[in-house]
């Protein structure tokens, strides 16, 4: 799949139907790593209210969304939210997942591309960080695959879909290893 059989959407183009589908459709794939998203949308009203709250944390500059559509469907096929965003440090975290079906076709690859230039060119973001779980090594490999450094690990710091606590890997990259690395 190339980047011509699917495209990015932002969060207004994006129904609640559309939403509550992807996640059902993964729900087995990202039970352990998108817990809140997951318990967030396992309605259909859920996932209304849950792209609602998201749609007004775009306006407010709180979180941005991006969604990745398959052309020849017109499905939903990947994920990914800009959070976390301090503007008094000019940092933000990117969360993202694809499709379980569309993995390993450079979708995730392609939308942290586009998320991290609006990062550091239209949010003037100083920061762009990435949290994963320490047995996801795909999320890991999309971090170093775009030069961000592992900074730590984080014991017990998130709390997965069965309710255990596990370690986080927390990766950054900055505005300046952006720059250096995108010429």
């Amino acid at each position: 799949m190339s980047f011509t059989d699917w495209k990015i959407d932002r969060i207004e183009t994006v129904t609640a139907e559309e939403f509550f589908t992807l996640v059902n459709r993964n729900k087995n794939h990202i039970q352990k790593t998108f817990p809140v998203t997951l318990a967030n949308s396992d309605s259909l009203k859920k996932a209304e209210g849950f792209m609602a709250v998201n749609l007004e944390k775009e306006k407010n500059n709180e979180g941005f969304y991006f969604f990745a559509r398959d052309i020849k469907t017109n499905d939903l096929i990947g994920y990914l939210c800009v959070k976390t965003i301090d503007y008094r440090i000019s940092k933000c975290e990117l969360g993202y997942f694809t499709d379980e079906d569309f993995q390993g076709k450079g979708i995730t690859s392609k939308m942290v591309s586009d998320a991290l230039d609006f990062c550091f060119n239209e949010l003037k973001m100083n920061k762009v960080f990435i949290c994963t779980s320490e047995i996801n090594f795909a999320s890991q490999r999309v971090a170093l695959k775009h030069n961000f450094k592992q900074e730590g690990i984080l014991r017990d710091e998130f709390r997965n879909g069965d309710g255990e606590l596990q370690n986080t890997v927390y990766f950054g990259l900055l505005k300046s290893e952006y720059n250096t690395h995108e010429r």
